[in-house]
């Protein structure tokens, strides 16, 4: 397996910044040299930001594509003016979200919800996480809201992509998720924080939720496991 370079857009008040990112397991039209990373099969890298170099671009205009086994999705940074699509967190790092975001102080720091301070897991800690537990979806709902939404991590908020929102994980962090009524199984990333709602381990997107066959139903109990790097 290997995963080649795309480009990945950082919005910031109509400024944004081209990061080159390692990504991508044989991805088809990035057009691009790339350092090339082995990694043993099932697995893929958990941090996989690498910065070349800073060019000025237009918003809006540049994403990476990633693609693990047969599960593949779009990344975009959303500009910073854009809310959170959990717009009850308060604070990150002890900061207001969009300043932690900016200052990228997002991947494991505190944050804070209805006066509740949360604190993720080390990625260390995160390459052994593995729970059994309901999930739910969130998505479509920011379609009725004005503009588009930002995850906690910064990222444009895709319903239809296979992202997933969890409390104690770094952001991001790639993890297969397994329904435990149907058998059925996908790679989703990790790109927000939630759900808040107790007795719910992870919130997947609403892509995530059909793909897994619980988009109906609304919940479901699955197996949530972290897939390690071993480059």
């Amino acid at each position: 397996m290997q995963i080649k370079g795309c480009h990945v857009l950082h919005g910031r008040e109509g400024l944004a910044i081209i990061v080159m990112v390692f990504l991508a397991l044989s991805v088809p039209g990035c057009g691009i040299p790339s350092t090339t990373y082995r990694l043993a099969k099932g697995t893929v890298k958990t941090s996989y930001v690498v910065t070349k170099g800073a060019t000025k671009a237009t918003v809006g205009t540049g994403k990476i594509a990633y693609k693990v086994g047969k599960f593949g999705c779009h990344v975009a940074m959303a500009p910073l003016v854009w809310p959170l699509t959990h717009e009850e967190i308060e604070s990150i790092d002890g900061l207001s979200p969009k300043e932690a975001i900016e200052q990228g102080r997002v991947k494991n720091a505190p944050y804070v919800v209805y006066g509740r301070r949360y604190v993720p897991m080390s990625v260390q800690e995160a390459k052994t996480y593995q729970e059994k537990g309901t999930a739910s979806w969130y998505g479509y709902e920011t379609l009725n809201k004005k503009g588009g939404r930002m995850t906690a991590n910064g990222e444009r908020f895709d319903p239809k992509g296979l992202t997933a929102a969890h409390k104690h994980l770094p952001l991001p962090t790639y993890v297969r998720v397994t329904n435990l009524e149907n058998g059925r199984s996908i790679i989703v990333r990790v790109n927000d924080r939630g759900p808040f709602v107790k007795g719910r381990i992870i919130d997947l997107s609403a892509g995530s939720a059909r793909k897994l066959g619980f988009y109906d139903k609304g919940t479901a109990r699955v197996y949530v496991q972290t897939i390690d790097e071993e480059a």
